[in-house]
């Protein structure tokens, strides 16, 4: 299995966090986990089903949005494939598709449902590229297209949302809004709108994204990882772990994990 990530323009920073490639000629189980950032999504080779209770199996979309989620979901496919994606900050979403962030939490919607006839072509455009630069190429062309005419002032809330992410959910609510001169309500108002989880919520996840960047053949024992990444206890880590990856962190840290199966 392949993962490779690419860095964005300079001008698309604001919006992109990265881009990323994974490809396999093997079948895959894909467990996908609590994220506080969206990603637009593109299948150029082959189609996912995803997991559902009971053993049902349902087709996912072959590109599409794959909204900021508190929530844990497992995709298959039984050959090789091809994924493209585009890590985006949160508030993306209303500045390239001029929707509240919070109407895709916990969704995901094919690119065509919010674009029309012009999500169908972007599809298309990245289906038949030849290779991954002009993927980006393409994508940044479009987020030029989308942005163009729009002013640069950006909201407070922007910055924030990067502040968590920098500071890996470290940081208070209250602080925040002290920080961008706004009081409490007006800025949980605010970071709804742009992140589409409320400020409590987004910083629990920024803290488990910072624990399971830990896995790997060095990683630390669990209760310095719990330790390190501001959990109360092991107890408050393993009831956060759970609940944004569906698994025990003894099973995702052992190596033997489907979820770190991209990663290995």
């Amino acid at each position: 299995m392949q993962y490779q990530t690419f860095q964005p323009s300079a001008r698309f920073r604001g919006i992109v966090r990265s881009y990323w490639i994974l490809e396999s000629d093997e079948p895959y189980t894909h467990h996908s986990m609590a994220d506080m950032c969206p990603e637009l999504l593109f299948h150029y080779n082959g189609r996912f089903d995803e997991l559902l209770s009971g053993g049902a199996r349902e087709a996912s979309f072959t590109a599409g949005i794959h909204g900021q989620c508190c929530t844990t979901r497992k995709f298959n496919i039984n050959q090789g494939f091809g994924m493209f994606g585009v890590y985006l900050y949160p508030q993306a979403i209303p500045l390239l598709f001029n929707i509240p962030a919070s109407e895709l939490t916990n969704q995901m919607p094919d690119l065509t449902t919010i674009l029309a006839g012009i999500g169908q072509q972007l599809e298309e455009k990245i289906a038949l590229a030849g290779n991954h630069p002009h993927r980006i190429r393409i994508l940044e062309d479009f987020f030029a297209q989308r942005l163009s005419g729009q002013d640069n002032i950006q909201p407070p809330v922007f910055e924030a949302i990067r502040t968590i992410i920098q500071r890996q959910g470290a940081i208070s609510v209250k602080q925040l809004a002290q920080d961008h001169y706004l009081s409490t309500r007006q800025f949980e108002r605010q970071f709804m709108q742009y992140a589409g989880l409320s400020p409590k919520m987004f910083s629990r996840i920024a803290r488990f994204h910072a624990a399971i960047k830990q896995y790997g053949p060095d990683a630390p024992s669990l209760t310095q990882i719990a330790l390190e990444c501001g959990y109360y206890d092991q107890s408050h880590f393993i009831h956060d772990f759970r609940a944004f990856s569906g698994e025990h962190p003894k099973a995702y840290f052992s190596g033997r994990s489907g979820a770190t199966a991209w990663m290995d």
